[in-house]
């Protein structure tokens, strides 16, 4: 095992049971050979991927790929419509405060009926929500359609809409301080351990492999698809 992973197989081992992870890649519908990439890693260590697809983005034949591959370990989920910004000012925002419910409403609408056109049956009741930010009425429109789970980062506040279960990431691979450090806290913290990736912004996999064989051959894994995790809500 690489050096650089020797706190967190320590901390792997001591953990009292097993420790539920899960793996989220968002922005699905871009930069498509890095996308493969980051599949195939996953699917050679035999852990499951949960892919945010922006349903704008997606093209047909990546669509038939997606779809080909659903089922195996990999899991889709709806990222948005187009991800792009609505704020006029500060943070960004696909859907912020300044949108109405029935604005945000009319776009995931839009974006799920674009996922069932091109992916079919295989796509999960669950809402990314572009840049991991939202608003109440986000939540609001996504029990009144359906969703069942509602993912952005552990940092965010609960909204606390009933009968939408929250999953949040803790992890972010490609801007976290210090990985093995957050991975060390995930793995004592009691909740399930969110990994969330940008394959687009993720030049240089092998870090990432290194990990991910320690997570595969390790007892004290419990890797899950998203819908299959704990999560936390009302």
């Amino acid at each position: 095992m690489v050096r650089w992973l020797d706190p967190v197989a320590a901390a792997l081992d001591a953990a009292p049971a097993a420790v539920p992870f899960f793996f989220r890649d968002d922005d699905a519908g871009w930069a498509t050979d890095r996308l493969r990439a980051l599949v195939d890693r996953f699917a050679r260590r035999g852990l499951p991927l949960d892919l945010a697809v922006i349903p704008a983005a997606l093209k047909p034949g990546l669509a038939r790929e997606l779809r080909a591959r659903a089922g195996n370990g990999l899991s889709l989920h709806q990222h948005g419509l187009a991800h792009v910004n609505h704020e006029p000012d500060g943070r960004k925002h696909e859907f912020g405060p300044s949108r109405p419910h029935d604005a945000q409403r009319r776009d995931i609408e839009a974006g799920r009926l674009l996922l069932r056109e091109r992916l079919g049956d295989v796509v999960d009741p669950i809402f990314t929500p572009p840049w991991n930010r939202c608003t109440a009425d986000t939540g609001a429109c996504l029990a009144e359609l359906g969703f069942a789970v509602l993912s952005r980062e552990a940092r965010a506040e609960p909204l606390g809409v009933p009968g939408l279960r929250e999953l949040p990431v803790r992890i972010d691979w490609v801007r976290a301080d210090d990985v093995v450090a957050a991975l060390v806290a995930g793995i004592g913290s009691g909740e399930p351990v969110g990994l969330m990736f940008h394959h687009a912004e993720m030049e240089y996999l092998d870090r990432l492999d290194e990990l991910l064989r320690l997570l595969a051959a390790h007892d004290r894994v419990d890797a899950r698809p998203m819908m299959a995790m704990g999560s936390r809500g009302p």
